[in-house]
């Protein structure tokens, strides 16, 4: 990957591995439902103070996410989404930290990019209708996510030849999707779906090849593994106490190549990564 930088529309974010610590995306749910965290920042003063810790704790990015997208998860009426997420964009657009909307709805994205959205995080890699076009007109960081199938089937019994090759394809297509249409590569940052359709297998193997995409597709990888099912099934933990887990599933994505972890735990991530960073300097300064 020879990207230095990812264009995030007001921001431009230092994303090459000579730059160092890798970027911190937290995650904030306005959702009754999702898998970890719903209902717990519902309302928009539970949101926004939300919002303020993680930036106290040193976040990079904040991803707001209206739909739940948890395996089994119906669909949300559009009218709902809005209400859910538009408010708290035009709340932190002046955050001082990019803003990312989590969403595969082609108006969703419009609304929030004439809000102030420095970035959209699609699980459903821009083939929406209109959805490309949407993009097309402004500077947002695009992030194109691997999804086998829907959040309603999409854990009904998985399959692949070849995960890795798979999914690198899909993302290929879809960057070249993108590119037709006129969007700089500094504007795109890739994720593999953890969890996505994908049995544990699936996502270790992604996890070990996450520096192989990022070289044959040239483009930042984001890796979202925090309190996910893969790291309950290692463990052995509930949502709730999968903590240790997902650090260590975070450092592990950083260690093989992503740079950008998106989690649910902000101080405990970047401390984590505070000090796997100082171990490597060392490394690369004792040669």
């Amino acid at each position: 990957m020879n990207k230095q930088f990812l264009q995030c529309g007001r921001y431009r974010l230092p994303i090459g591995e000579e730059h160092g610590t890798p970027l911190v995306m937290g995650i904030l749910n306005v959702t009754p439902d999702s898998f970890s965290d719903g209902g717990q920042f519902h309302s928009l003063d539970l949101a926004l103070s939300r919002a303020e810790q993680m930036i106290a704790d040193g976040v990079d990015i904040i991803d707001i996410g209206g739909e739940s997208s948890r395996p089994g998860a119906e669909p949300l009426p559009l009218d709902e989404e809005l209400r859910r997420v538009m408010p708290l964009i035009y709340a932190l657009r002046d955050c001082g930290k990019p803003l990312s909307i989590d969403t595969y709805k082609t108006e969703v994205m419009r609304e929030a990019i004439a809000a102030g959205a420095d970035m959209i995080n699609d699980i459903n890699g821009f083939r929406a209708e209109g959805a490309l076009r949407v993009v097309n007109e402004s500077e947002c960081a695009l992030c194109i996510m691997h999804m086998q199938r829907d959040p309603q089937t999409m854990q009904a019994g998985p399959q692949y030849t070849d995960v890795t090759r798979e999914v690198i394809e899909f993302l290929g297509e879809r960057i070249g999707a993108l590119r037709s249409e006129g969007v700089e590569l500094e504007r795109i940052c890739i994720d593999p779906g953890f969890g996505f359709g994908k049995t544990l297998q699936h996502n270790l193997t992604l996890l070990k090849d996450l520096g192989r995409m990022a070289r044959e597709l040239d483009a930042p990888v984001l890796a979202g593994l925090s309190r996910k099912s893969m790291i309950g099934a290692i463990t052995g933990k509930p949502i709730e106490q999968r903590l240790g887990g997902s650090l260590a599933a975070a450092l592990s994505a950083i260690a093989h190549g992503a740079r950008i972890v998106r989690v649910h735990d902000v101080a405990a991530t970047v401390d984590a990564i505070k000090v796997w960073q100082a171990v490597e300097t060392m490394k690369k300064d004792s040669k």
